[in-house]
């Protein structure tokens, strides 16, 4: 087991995966740890949908070109009926409760040998209707997941900022 900080390190966006089908053991670690992500009032408005039949990933296929052939891909939208509101501006705090558990998905993906790269890069017109969501439900992210191929590698993009340039003390 690594510390937090050289997995958060390690991890970078895959879009190259092996022909291996996620074990299922793997799978159920990285839902549980989504699971346990912290969300507005803990309303957990979270909506995942587990995606690796041929059939369902025919679907996601077809409303992105960001699939990368991963032979799993979580849906991760988030119900708006269920989610926590900002009583300031009325600002609906879903979306952001989806990304935590997105983020949850992918660091415990890492700690399993397993692969995952965020893509927001998808039609969420098409995303309802292949899923035939329910009307509150709206697509926040999908995460391709599999064991990365022996070429996968961080791409130049996979660079970070200086804290300091990031960062403001007040």
């Amino acid at each position: 087991m690594q510390d937090f900080l050289t997995l958060a390190k390690n991890r970078y966006s895959v879009r190259s995966f092996q022909n291996k089908p996620v074990e299922k053991s793997a799978l159920n670690a990285v839902l549980e740890a989504g699971n346990l992500a912290p969300t507005g009032c803990n309303k957990q408005p979270q909506r995942v949908w587990v995606i690796q039949s041929e059939e369902g990933l025919a679907k996601i296929r077809r409303c992105t070109t960001c699939h990368f052939n991963a032979p799993v891909v979580l849906l991760v939208c988030t119900d708006t009926a269920s989610s926590w509101t900002r009583p300031f501006d009325g600002k609906n705090i879903g979306e952001i409760d989806a990304t935590i558990v997105c983020t949850h998905y992918m660091l415990e993906a890492a700690e399993q040998g397993l692969g995952t790269t965020w893509v927001a890069y998808f039609d969420p017109a098409k995303v309802k209707a292949e899923f035939a969501l329910p009307n509150s439900v709206v697509p926040v992210a999908l995460l391709p997941m599999g064991y990365p191929a022996a070429d996968a590698a961080p791409t130049a993009m996979h660079n970070r900022a200086e804290i300091d340039k990031t960062v403001v003390y007040a």
